[in-house]
């Protein structure tokens, strides 16, 4: 487990600190009824709206901020970000507005892809280009994508649990919004890679979240105070695992608990640095952003037709921690 830990966290401090792309797989080729199989002639400016998830939530706003940095860098873009405030109708309001205003590129970071859906599809439907990020959203006929492996995240971690975690444990599980495809996945990944393997850990609670810190918090007060001896929380997201972590803090019994997130936050790894948490998977904002950001232009310049690519997910862990402090202090994430 240590060796496959360290050469993971050798290909992350690659992609953090050059944020190349020799991770992604780019697809080209007939995007569907909802866009033409030509390239698009290029314009001497685009507007691209940015559809975030939430603000609220801690990595969605990194990857707001990072998104922005990242397209003062292409010269003829000018991004506008909009919040969709983790409201289905809020968010397909708002892809609908741009639709509307007819931006030329829609870049969305669904809160659930079944519900934004339909909405996206209008902005293919419409020739315009459009991106799902942070989750993918599939079957769009006419969209790209750029995402990270969301069973992957929560498997890397999850194997590093089936070591971790003591024999009888008993463990509470958060998961993210129901149908968003890394909350669903996420949670399979566990299922898959450590309960089914570990017969002996019974979860005494489960419930959803929503990637919320305060949700996640009033659930773990709640939990706590019903199951006095819970040993491991079990998070699909680092927002969620640091406020059940806060629900316990300095309350006896509570000391030694373990958690376990995905995302890999600046939060969540001085976390891990501190022992707090006990393990995370990077979901690097920044590398989504590049990427993004780089699949928007190409395909606005008519250099692409269609592109679909992943990040990777390196494990953080107590044994490498302080090496993506350091990372994230030299880009000015932790001060």
């Amino acid at each position: 487990m240590k060796t496959l830990s360290r050469r993971m966290f050798t290909a992350g401090v690659a992609a953090v600190a050059s944020l190349g792309l020799a991770a992604c797989s780019v697809t080209t080729g007939n995007p569907g009824s909802g866009g033409s199989t030509e390239p698009r002639e290029p314009k001497d400016s685009y507007r691209v709206a940015y559809v975030a998830r939430a603000q609220a939530d801690s990595f969605a706003a990194w990857l707001a901020n990072e998104m922005k940095a990242e397209a003062t860098k292409y010269p003829k873009i000018t991004l506008e970000v909009f919040d969709g405030q983790a409201d289905d109708e809020v968010e397909n309001r708002l892809i609908e507005n741009a639709v509307a205003n007819k931006f030329d590129a829609i870049i969305v970071q669904a809160n659930n892809g079944e519900a934004q859906k339909p909405y996206i599809q209008q902005s293919a439907d419409a020739g315009i280009v459009t991106i799902t990020t942070n989750p993918r959203v599939e079957g769009i006929n006419g969209a790209s994508s750029v995402d990270a492996n969301p069973y992957d995240q929560g498997a890397v971690v999850a194997k590093d649990a089936l070591e971790g975690i003591d024999q009888g444990a008993n463990v509470v599980v958060l998961n993210g919004p129901p149908g968003n495809f890394h909350s669903t996945q996420r949670r399979e990944a566990w299922q898959k890679e450590f309960f089914e393997k570990r017969s002996d850990v019974t979860i005494v609670a489960e419930d959803t979240a929503n990637w919320n810190k305060d949700e996640a918090l009033s659930l773990m007060e709640d939990w706590s105070l019903a199951n006095p001896d819970v040993d491991a929380i079990v998070s699909m997201n680092d927002n969620m695992a640091s406020g059940a972590l806060e629900a316990v803090k300095g309350k006896s019994g509570f000391g030694d608990i373990q958690a376990y997130g995905v995302d890999g936050t600046p939060e969540a790894t001085l976390l891990v640095q501190e022992g707090t948490m006990t393990a995370t998977s990077l979901q690097n904002a920044q590398e989504l952003a590049q990427l993004n950001l780089k699949a928007v232009n190409d395909l606005l310049e008519g250099n692409q037709t269609t592109i679909d690519t992943n990040i990777g997910n390196p494990l953080i862990s107590k044994d490498n921690a302080d090496e993506y402090v350091d990372l994230y202090k030299k880009a000015g994430l932790i001060k």
